[in-house]
């Protein structure tokens, strides 16, 4: 990668803020272009290649750094030094003589040989991925660096996967089937979606694969009630409206109402009518309440740690810590917990995350069954064949982007006793 003078002091000042791990990396980014309209495309290009680039390698830049405690301006040199191959002459009067001596000896240094940089996984993760050998770690760890593919789902409502190929490939993507997910699509690169007519008519959604399946997966039938728990901006309410065909009644609840409202977009591009977006106060909120045991499917995609997300979001490994996963665990006890009220005896909940960690996974899971012996543990290999889904895991989802491609993602089908 070449970067030019202005691409250069560009991107370390968005490092800078990036670095402090306060907000969204992608945010901060937004919000930079948003300030200097004044850069063309070909820089913003640059600049966020860079800036992803580093946050992702930086285990292996620090290591490299070391012992200078590095800052924006140090990881950014040396990224162009050891990653992209630039010549210290190349430099020229962007650096100092100190600068260019020390970049010679980091340019001598070796790959670090520590798990946290091989992994490019902080310290704190890999403890608690202890149950993995140090060779799944560093798999895992190097999928989480890739970026990750675009993938759609088809809307069965309105298209069929075959006509949604041919008509892209007509037009020139490289489009393929997803391996698992029966409604998917995947693209090569990164085009934008959101202007095609397939897009704009409510044919495909922009959806990960392993998103879909967890959808799939809560087997949402003609005629019933089901209820989407936190259904944010509602990629899965979408999915579970299609399985009902625009039948029974499906409820999005969600504590957030700007993240409500992002789903009427979607929600009128589908072409359903069974849905009722609800806005809760809490999840014990007196319109929870009202639906106890009556409904049939109900899906809890939990607030999660989001790191099985580091191929879209590298920056989530340095804002999460072990305190704030010892704060979702608590929340995310206490919403399975309340959405399990809703099962009608006989129904299914569905517990997912949109992590890697056992703590928010199976450790949750384990817990709830201990305190509800009315549901018990339904294999998910049992429910992936229900779905004609060609995908083996035991009992319980556990996607590897290192394995299966997709993000990282948690589920298991938790069932009430008659």
């Amino acid at each position: 990668m070449k970067i030019n003078p202005l691409q250069f002091q560009q991107t370390v000042r968005v490092l800078e803020k990036m670095l402090r791990f306060e907000s969204p990396a992608d945010a901060v980014l937004s919000g930079w272009f948003r300030e200097h309209r004044e850069l063309g495309a070909s820089d913003r290009h640059v600049i966020a290649e860079a800036s992803f680039t580093i946050l992702r390698r930086l285990e292996t830049l620090r290591a490299w750094c070391a012992p200078k405690k590095p800052n924006a301006r140090h990881l950014l040199l040396v990224a162009m030094a050891k990653l992209w191959g630039t010549n210290i002459k190349e430099f020229g009067e962007a650096v100092n003589e100190d600068e260019k001596t020390w970049l010679a000896a980091v340019k001598g240094k070796a790959q670090p040989d520590s798990l946290e940089a091989r992994a490019e996984l902080p310290a704190w993760i890999i403890e608690r991925l202890a149950d993995q050998s140090e060779e799944a770690v560093i798999a895992l760890g190097r999928a989480l660096m890739q970026p990750a593919p675009l993938d759609l789902r088809v809307n069965t409502l309105k298209a069929r996967r075959a006509q949604v190929l041919d008509l892209l490939r007509d037009e020139g993507f490289e489009a393929e089937a997803t391996p698992y997910s029966p409604l998917g699509v995947r693209l090569a690169g990164k085009p934008s979606i959101n202007r095609h007519e397939l897009f704009l008519r409510g044919e495909i959604e922009v959806q990960d694969e392993g998103s879909q399946l967890l959808g799939l997966i809560t087997g949402a039938r003609r005629g019933e009630m089901v209820v989407d728990f936190c259904a944010g901006a509602g990629g899965k309410t979408l999915l579970l409206g299609a399985q009902m065909n625009s039948t029974g009644r499906l409820y999005a609840f969600d504590v957030s109402e700007k993240r409500l409202a992002n789903l009427k977009p979607r929600l009128a591009r589908s072409g359903l009518s069974n849905v009722h977006p609800t806005l809760i106060a809490h999840e014990n909120d007196v319109k929870v309440k009202r639906l106890a045991g009556k409904a049939q499917r109900v899906l809890v995609d939990a607030p999660c740690s989001g790191l099985g997300t580091l191929r879209r979001n590298p920056d989530l490994k340095y804002r999460q810590s072990p305190e704030s996963i010892a704060e979702l665990n608590v929340k995310q006890a206490s919403i399975l917990a309340s959405a399990a009220r809703l099962v009608a005896p006989g129904g299914r909940l569905v517990y997912a995350t949109c992590s890697l960690l056992p703590q928010e996974n199976m450790g949750i899971v384990e817990a709830f069954l201990a305190a509800h012996p009315d549901f018990e543990l339904t294999p998910v290999d049992s429910v992936l064949a229900e779905q004609k889904i060609p995908l083996a895991v035991g009992d319980v989802l556990q996607l590897n982007p290192a394995v299966h491609q997709t993000d990282g993602f948690f589920a298991a089908v938790l069932t009430r006793k008659q």
